[in-house]
């Protein structure tokens, strides 16, 4: 069995392919963010997807089951108890969340809003779960006249900071997100990120910018991405992937202004040489469609996705291997703005599967993928999943 040399892993954020055994505990019974979009779009049309076999996993409308599907394909399920996108990532690289980050259904304690209007000067309006475009659109005005900050959760563990660049610099911005980062270490207020979220525009038409920056956690444990580092190999990380490891075990950072950029950036990636790991993240499925319960657009989104990745996959040499995943669901059909617990796909190909690929069986927990990525590349695997190395190579 010959190693890979390169591994491309495209995370599509909150493609979720049907409820998970645990959907219950979550609220979510019923949740299908693949199945509910082909229904609402009256069939999805992603041939490349279909040739790898994502029908094969399930049926999903307008894709077929395709008797010699040229990937290998199945399904994982989260073993942590989160169903947020830095659960998701972790889990992948290795680690199994067993406390569930801190949501803030009634918006932040007062203690907290406290001691960010005093430690940053500015006051603080909203403090609600809200969606971003939503609370920009509504509140936007009184940040321009006031210069308070816009302060608003989601059902994610998150703190998101909302304000016009022309109203508050982006440099201020970084450093009030930089100190209510500082506050939600204490164990009292914990959440997983911080986001600045940097808008412009006039009130009925501001526009959230690409200045985003999340302020995530460390990783409390080595991830397969820190393997890689220490051990000289290339650990690039693409798109969101650095704020959500908080730069733990990239040896590269490349940012993305949208979907459409993280496949360009993707290509040049696959082209290069290099011994190791890229890491994609695909933000927009989740941000603009998923939350927004659009899922017109979420389908358009994935039928974009998939006429952009013959260029990927003519782009792949014989010693690469791309697997394509998920993160957890978000059912554009489903009640609220919230993740969906769901199943995610699982799809590997390379140009060595001469004569295709096969079902691989359930993986228990995403962290399958952190173990055969460190099997390819003999560093430390991690604590939890267990390798399908041996089931994908010829």
């Amino acid at each position: 069995m010959k190693p890979f040399k390169k591994i491309h892993l495209v995370v599509m954020d909150s493609v979720g392919i049907g409820e998970a055994p645990d959907a219950q505990k979550f609220g979510d019974e019923g949740s299908d963010t693949l199945g509910h979009i082909a229904e609402e779009m009256n069939g999805l049309n992603m041939p490349t997807m279909e040739s790898l076999g994502l029908s094969n996993i399930r049926e999903i409308k307008g894709i077929a089951q395709v008797e010699k599907p040229k990937a290998f394909y199945g399904k994982m399920q989260e073993a942590s108890v989160g169903k947020d996108t830095m659960t998701g990532h972790w889990e992948i690289m290795g680690l199994n969340i067993d406390k569930p980050f801190k949501v803030y259904p009634e918006g932040f304690p007062k203690k907290l809003i406290d001691q960010l209007e005093e430690k940053t000067g500015r006051k603080v309006i909203g403090n609600i779960p809200a969606s971003g475009t939503a609370i920009i659109d509504e509140l936007g005005p009184e940040h321009m006249e006031t210069g308070a900050i816009i302060v608003y959760t989601s059902a994610d563990p998150v703190l998101q900071i909302a304000a016009h660049e022309e109203i508050v610099p982006l440099d201020e911005l970084y450093k009030i997100c930089e100190i209510a980062r500082e506050l939600t270490l204490d164990p009292e207020f914990l959440v997983g990120r911080v986001i600045a979220r940097p808008f412009i525009g006039t009130p009925g038409n501001f526009t959230r910018t690409s200045n985003r920056h999340d302020y995530a956690l460390k990783p409390f444990g080595r991830t397969t991405m820190n393997e890689l580092k220490d051990a000289g190999l290339a650990s690039i990380a693409i798109g969101k992937i650095s704020d959500i490891f908080n730069g733990e075990g990239v040896t590269e950072a490349i940012r993305t202004k949208n979907n459409t950029d993280g496949m360009d950036r993707l290509v040049e990636v696959v082209r290069r040489d290099f011994k190791g790991l890229s890491f994609l993240n695909l933000v927009d499925f989740d941000a603009n469609f998923g939350h927004r319960r659009d899922p017109q657009g979420y389908g358009e989104a994935l039928e974009e996705f998939d006429r952009r990745l013959p260029e990927v996959l003519e782009s792949l040499e014989e010693d690469d291997l791309i697997i394509i995943t998920a993160d957890h669901g978000n059912d554009p059909t489903f009640p609220g703005t919230d993740h969906t617990r769901e199943y995610v796909p699982l799809i590997i190909y390379s140009p060595r599967y001469k004569n295709g690929g096969a079902e691989l069986p359930l993986c228990n927990t995403f962290a399958d993928i952190a173990a055969t990525v460190a099997e390819n590349f003999g560093v430390t695997p991690p604590p939890f999943g267990t390798s399908f190395l041996s089931q994908i190579t010829d």
